[in-house]
């Protein structure tokens, strides 16, 4: 194996779920040189979410991939963090303890329940959201930090939808 192809799958390794832009930043490598060395490695698996292409060993299933994907995002991070230490909690309650907007929630949560990570509970007309899978959710979370672009991306998005609830 070349030394960059190394390079690669030990940040994969250290790093799951960096997506693409992020792997050719932090190693300083050319885009195209990134993904010749990425057809190569075959102990690598990739998983496009929300637009993103996100790379892992191996050693993650689809569930997992899916989840890391979503930690990576600060927002859904958050709205997880949550709902760990609540157990299950309304949708206001989310919102209200997170300062954002409910459409925010909302676009999070469609992927979150998409993937199974996060289940949508309708009790008597009213939705309490949980998360699927807890004990595993929280193992992922302590692999996974959101990077520097992937916080503020998210924290445009909320600065925008406060602009547009409050407007």
């Amino acid at each position: 194996m070349s030394d960059t192809r190394a390079r690669i799958y030990r940040h994969i390794e250290s790093h799951p779920g960096v997506h693409f832009r992020e792997l050719t930043r932090a190693l300083d490598l050319a885009t195209g040189q990134v993904q010749y060395h990425l057809a190569r490695l075959d102990r690598i698996t990739s998983e496009s979410v929300n637009g993103r292409t996100h790379y892992y060993t191996a050693s993650f299933g689809p569930w997992e991939r899916h989840a890391i994907a979503f930690l990576r995002r600060e927002t859904a991070r958050d709205i997880l963090v949550t709902l760990i230490g609540h157990g299950a909690a309304r949708p206001s309650e989310v919102t209200d303890h997170l300062d954002i907007a409910r459409s925010t929630l909302e676009h999070h949560l469609d992927g979150l329940v998409k993937y199974d990570i996060v289940e949508k509970r309708r009790d008597e007309g009213r939705v309490t959201l949980a998360l699927c899978r807890p004990d595993l959710t929280v193992e992922l979370l302590a692999a996974v930090d959101p990077t520097v672009p992937d916080r503020l991306s998210d924290r445009f998005t909320r600065l925008l939808d406060q602009l547009f609830e409050s407007g």
